[in-house]
């Protein structure tokens, strides 16, 4: 099987067609990059968009989105999730949700996502404010690596998660036009999409112990973690929500799971991630507001967070 080209034509063939700019969560305005533009619960569907977009500057309308929240904050039935949030970043940063498990942080995700309604506060997200669009934003933002939301089946191999992928995407995410465009042409469109997407995860599933046939179980942490992203990425999302960035890596995997989502980052995707400590760089959101001081990223340590921790902090306010 060709890298990535194969797998789109399957597709369509069984279709039959340097240091971190910190805020507190409850503290003041970041010092990072500024943006003309800028959960618990409940997760409700928005109403229909009749509010015009907030303005957006010239270098947000291209493919990142910029992100300002004010005050945000999400109740839930146990009480507090995260509350005073408050940042600023710009189309094609990346922003790191820090703080210990069951902080807030996997909420604080969803919510600037449009995946989860926030109870106090706003947030401006590629000209959208939340959270009354929530629907507007889950239209150009895709989610990676979100326990109970986007778990990848361990049975099925990377190729039936690409083909898979591309066969919704076509249907649900694809225009008329689309749709209608010559098979060759749909071939060639979905195969140059999987080699994007895998090329910019970094993940090549021939070098795989099984190559494309290598099933989700047999893969390492690292690995997954590059799948879930290169499934995000084939929508060709403006902003990436992903979770969990550094849960089970060792310090080298770390570094390059950081690396791929600079690269993202890099090519004018805005990133937003979940993890226990920040890299260098980063605009840096800390969800544990009960923290008085912040320790440079360098000096802190992994609070240990299992994917049952994770869980947990996602179904305590409830899912979109």
């Amino acid at each position: 099987m060709r890298r990535g080209g194969s797998v789109g034509e399957t597709a369509h063939e069984s279709h039959g067609s340097g240091e971190p700019d910190r805020v507190k969560g409850s503290g003041p305005r970041a010092n990072g990059p500024k943006a003309d533009n800028a959960d618990e619960s409940t997760a409700t569907e928005a109403s229909p968009d009749t509010r015009a977009p907030e303005r957006e500057s010239t270098a947000s309308a291209g493919k990142g989105v910029g992100l300002r929240a004010e005050d945000l904050a999400l109740d839930g039935p146990r009480g507090r999730v995260f509350s005073g949030v408050r940042f600023e970043a710009a189309p094609g940063s990346l922003v790191a949700l820090e703080g210990p498990s069951g902080s807030g942080r996997t909420c604080l995700l969803l919510a600037l996502s449009g995946r989860m309604k926030a109870t106090g506060g706003h947030a401006v997200v590629g000209g959208r404010r939340l959270p009354e669009q929530l629907a507007a934003v889950r239209r150009f933002s895709a989610l990676a690596a979100v326990p109970g939301v986007t778990d990848l089946e361990p049975s099925l191999s990377v190729a039936e998660h690409l083909r898979e992928r591309v066969l919704l995407q076509r249907r649900f995410g694809g225009s008329l036009r689309a749709l209608l465009r010559p098979r060759r042409e749909r071939t060639a469109a979905s195969r140059a999409r999987v080699d994007s997407a895998l090329a910019m995860a970094g993940l090549d599933p021939e070098a795989l112990p099984k190559g494309p046939r290598t099933r989700v179980r047999d893969l390492e942490r690292l690995e997954v973690l590059r799948l879930s992203v290169a499934l995000a990425l084939l929508g060709g999302p403006r902003l990436l929500a992903v979770d969990d960035v550094d849960f089970k890596l060792s310090e080298p995997e770390r570094d390059e799971a950081w690396s791929l989502l600079r690269s993202v980052a890099s090519s004018g995707v805005t990133v937003l991630a979940v993890c226990s400590e920040a890299p260098p760089g980063a605009v840096v959101v800390r969800t544990d507001t009960g923290r008085e001081r912040q320790q440079p990223a360098e000096t802190r340590k992994s609070d240990g967070t299992s994917k049952k921790e994770a869980a947990d902090a996602l179904a305590e306010p409830g899912r979109a």
